[in-house]
């Protein structure tokens, strides 16, 4: 019998891991990833004014990523469990993505004339912005996969893209106090399209550190 055969038999009889033991490897991992994230983004980039803050717009961002860490590090912990069912995260997950995307058009549509559009979506940092985020996701996503393979999961492609899209989240939350950009347009576009990029390389990173 193959060694992969075997641990799926055994994975499939043994049912779940305790939650709680998910739970206690992720809430550092996100604590040191917020502070990572945050710092590295202040001290690299600098820090957005305080007055800022009286402006809807960054909280607008600091919402949107930390609901999308809330999500994706659910779905994480849950993907990095045997059998455990991830489809409650998936779709929360999605939710979270879709309601930034509505709030996103909505914002375009009829807070930008039709000749102002084009900048409201684009910025003046779009092209920076994914690799930021990305970058500024690296220690998070570090710890993310350290705490994926300690809970020992069996798909390590999907464990591996949630705990990218959990650290992306992180990033992004960082990256949101030194971002100037205030359309939500552009947050639903480029911040997302940084957190799936960091997703996208814990997949490809998965087989590789997540196999036990």
């Amino acid at each position: 019998m193959k060694t992969e055969v075997l641990i799926d038999m055994l994975a499939r009889g043994a049912g779940p891991a305790p939650r709680a033991l998910a739970a206690r490897r992720f809430a550092p991992v996100a604590a040191a990833g917020l502070l990572t994230s945050a710092l590295l983004a202040v001290v690299l980039m600098g820090a957005l004014p305080g007055s800022v803050f009286a402006t809807p717009a960054p909280w607008i961002k600091l919402g949107y990523t930390g609901m999308v860490a809330l999500a994706a590090g659910w779905l994480a912990a849950r993907a990095s469990l045997p059998v455990a069912r991830v489809d409650a995260p998936r779709r929360a997950l999605l939710a979270v993505v879709l309601a930034m995307a509505a709030v996103g058009a909505g914002s375009v549509i009829v807070g930008s004339p039709s000749g102002q559009r084009l900048d409201a979506l684009m910025g003046h940092t779009w092209l920076q912005c994914p690799w930021n985020v990305l970058a500024l996701s690296l220690p998070a996503l570090g710890l993310s996969l350290w705490a994926v393979r300690g809970l020992a999961p069996t798909r390590p492609v999907t464990a591996g893209f949630a705990a990218g899209l959990f650290a992306g989240g992180l990033g992004a939350f960082g990256y949101s106090l030194s971002c100037p950009e205030a359309s939500p347009a552009f947050v639903a576009v480029w911040y997302t399209l940084g957190i799936v990029l960091t997703g996208l390389l814990g997949a490809a990173l998965g087989p590789r550190l997540l196999r036990w």
